[in-house]
């Protein structure tokens, strides 16, 4: 089969790969149908993320028809059309029994590699993303194999198009959490989302669902700010403005009740400590660059919470941590549960209340994804999301 593959820090390439094979009774084996290239893909790409493997197949949005199960599989069924969460569970753990579907106990084989770095108890497995969380193959490829597939497959039984659904893989879920986990007082909350990019985008439209007031989004990229505006958010543009100031200004001086970090570990910025962040993560001082999450602390109302969405890989310095303290704030995060939010989420695009097929900027054949990964990287030719077509 075709498969987009890492090559190496800013190489991936498509190349021709076996085909998945069942390898354990609860595995099947699914036939792509769309798959998408995500914002922490680019964290692969630029090599951030430790572990990756020469021939790696990359990807976590995906979705498909399923073309054979195991043994041991009982709901799933041949033929049925199914999204697969980009996280693995499985689904009989204490963390999955609560609802803690990216801590599941069982479906990272490489936990201790995971534990070395991150300490005691690892996340869970997820799909094409290093193998410090599993090393599985992703779905940026024709096939996938598909662990846990009574707890990984969600069967879509409606005829709601492929680019309607795929999104609830991840960016989505992830989006909503973000929002959720600032437990926003309806009517009166304000939200600031850093990062407009899809899972930013995502984070806006659902603080809107649960209720916030206001969402003000910061990024610098136009057509960014634009679909973000097209929501009905207020916008700043941080190449044009001091975000602190506009924020304070915007607020009546309080602050946004909650900060959405939804850039993570590529942060762009200004000033001393974004130009440190840039030299040390170069030199591989450092894991992260973290202004987004500077500037989330700083301009965060009293009492409020910081949702970080976005993901970070490691170790970070000059953390306002002091800010953090006196102004008594609580930092949600981690990977999404997304098992958690599919069927609801699903119920929503089903009634109508969005259409998550907003966010695609770029159609394409999966053979011009690396050219693709590239474009979304650098922002090129106004690319918010990249949807591949593994068969075209």
């Amino acid at each position: 089969m075709k498969a987009i593959v890492w090559q190496g820090t800013n190489h991936v390439g498509v190349e021709t790969v076996p085909d998945p094979t069942l390898l354990l009774p609860t595995d099947a084996i699914v036939r792509i149908t769309s798959t998408a290239i995500c914002g922490s893909d680019l964290h692969l790409l630029d090599g951030y993320i430790p572990s990756m493997e020469k021939g790696d197949i990359l990807g976590h949005e995906f979705m498909g028809e399923v073309v054979e199960v195991g043994s041991a599989v009982k709901k799933v069924r041949v033929g049925e059309r199914v999204i697969m969460p980009f996280n693995l569970a499985c689904g009989v753990c204490d963390p999955c029994q609560r609802g803690l579907f990216s801590a599941c106990d069982n479906s990272n084989p490489n936990h201790r590699m995971a534990e070395a770095l991150y300490g005691a108890t690892s996340a869970s497995g997820l799909f094409g993303y290093s193998h410090l969380f599993g090393g599985y193959a992703g779905g940026q490829a024709q096939f996938v194999r598909v662990p846990f597939a009574d707890v990984s497959c969600f069967a879509i039984e409606s005829d709601l198009r492929d680019d309607q659904v795929l999104f609830l893989t991840d960016i989505f879920p992830t989006g909503y959490m973000a929002a959720e986990n600032c437990a926003i007082v309806p009517g009166r909350d304000v939200v600031a989302v850093f990062g407009a990019g899809p899972v930013g985008q995502f984070a806006v439209r659902s603080a809107q669902m649960l209720g916030a007031a206001e969402v003000i989004v910061i990024d610098r990229v136009p057509e960014r700010l634009r679909l973000a505006e097209a929501a009905g958010a207020r916008t700043i543009n941080y190449d044009e403005t001091d975000v602190l100031v506009a924020l304070h200004e915007a607020t009546g001086g309080r602050g946004p009740d909650h900060v959405i970090d939804a850039v993570g570990l590529e942060a762009h910025g200004h000033g001393p400590g974004a130009l440190l962040d840039t030299a040390e993560q170069k030199m591989r001082l450092s894991f992260d660059r973290i202004t987004a999450l500077r500037w989330a602390i700083l301009s965060c109302a009293k009492g409020g919470t910081v949702s970080m969405p976005g993901v970070y890989g490691g170790l970070v310095d000059k953390m306002p941590l002091g800010a953090a303290f006196n102004k008594g704030l609580t930092f949600k995060m981690g990977q999404t549960h997304t098992h958690r939010y599919v069927r609801p989420l699903l119920q929503r695009i089903q009634q109508g209340e969005i259409d998550p097929s907003f966010v695609i900027t770029h159609r394409a054949a999966l053979s011009k994804g690396p050219e693709l990964y590239k474009t979304f990287r650098e922002k090129h030719d106004g690319c918010i999301k990249v949807v591949l077509d593994p068969w075209a």
